[in-house]
């Protein structure tokens, strides 16, 4: 497998220290960086400083949301970022959810699925250097009834650009294999893997006459390590409100595609009483509801042995690149912890 992790530098950590533990991590052998924006600071901006600070490790937007930009822009952003990279660069896209595109960009979210598929289908057209043209549901360039025409960009990939799909429901999940060179997933249960994602996952592959050899499951989740049971027992109080926040917090009441992954895994009763209590305003209420089971399940928590044993199961899974977020309540705990990981999945 390969190693990959997340930064966000509005979380929580001051930019320099972020851009330290990159640089750092590189030096240790990480293979790919990702860095999201969420409802934070801007991901391409932060991957142009890392592109000029880092020398081998692969940069990706993990993720650009759709939607908020054009998807001619995210084109010439992915050109740029990959040619000042070296052809170091992966672009990754997400649907995101009514909560920040409606309610932070005051965009429409209605239809994510077309919006996702013809952003795709114009950025590759940018891509090929033609004129772009295109007329869908959501999207038409040029804009029609005006005096414009087609127009190719000016500039051109030098290198070839990975297309990466942030994807969790059944239906974005066979768009994923159908269109995507990688999936960035999340709330990754590797035993109920098969059903929850990989069987959607492998009907779009199958339609697109792909297999699952041709896309990077790329796959993510904190990582820390306990000396002892007491330990462990604390790490898994401390997650217990993270998980309650994506099951409850992470969407709107009615649409929450965490909750959603979790249903599909087996904790679907779970999953629908942490979100009542959550936006009930109960919000320890919620994360009570959270077993340990639950955290331990999707998470790479625990003493190095388990941590060990839970990487080997992912491998066996399927997965390809894992996607690494270390604890830690400094820069060099955090560093410490993704050396440890490291060296885990190199002895994989």
């Amino acid at each position: 497998m390969r190693t990959a992790t997340t930064v966000e530098l509005s979380a929580g950590h001051a930019a320099r220290e972020t851009i330290d533990f990159v640089v750092e991590s590189e030096r240790m052998g990480l293979d790919v960086c990702w860095v999201a924006e969420a409802w934070g600071a801007d991901a391409p901006s932060v991957l142009g400083h890392l592109a000029a600070r880092t020398d081998r490790m692969l940069l990706g937007s993990g993720v650009i949301q759709v939607g908020i930009r054009s998807a001619v822009l995210v084109a010439q952003t992915a050109i740029t970022l990959s040619n000042l990279s070296g052809g170091r660069f992966l672009l990754g896209l997400g649907a995101s959810g009514p909560q920040v595109i409606e309610g932070l960009h005051g965009v429409p979210f209605a239809k994510p699925l077309v919006r996702v598929r013809e952003t795709v289908e114009v950025i590759r057209q940018a891509f090929a250097g033609g004129k772009i043209s295109y007329s869908g549901k959501q999207i038409h360039i040029p804009r029609p009834g005006g005096e414009a025409v087609p127009m190719r960009l000016s500039t051109r990939p030098e290198h070839r650009i990975p297309l990466y799909l942030a994807t969790l429901s059944p239906a974005m999940l066979r768009l994923t294999g159908q269109l995507a060179d990688g999936w960035l997933g999340t709330s990754f249960v590797p035993e109920g893997a098969e059903t929850a994602y990989f069987a959607h996952l492998d009907e779009g592959l199958a339609a697109a006459g792909r297999n699952r050899s041709d896309i990077d499951i790329c796959q993510g989740a904190e990582v820390a390590f306990a000396d002892d049971e007491d330990t462990l027992r604390d790490m898994l109080a401390a997650r217990k409100s993270e998980l309650a926040f994506s099951l409850g917090g992470m969407g709107s009441a009615s649409t929450n595609y965490y909750n959603q992954a979790y249903s599909r895994q087996g904790w679907s009763d779970a999953a629908a009483a942490v979100r009542e209590r959550w936006h009930a305003g109960d919000r320890t209420g919620a994360a009570a509801l959270v077993t340990d089971d639950m955290v331990l399940a999707t998470t790479l928590i625990g003493t190095e042995e388990m941590v060990r044993a839970r990487l080997a199961v992912w491998r066996d899974a399927g997965v390809d690149t894992v996607r690494l977020y270390p604890a830690g309540e400094t820069l060099d705990a955090r560093l410490s912890t993704l050396g440890r990981a490291i060296e885990l999945v190199r002895q994989l």
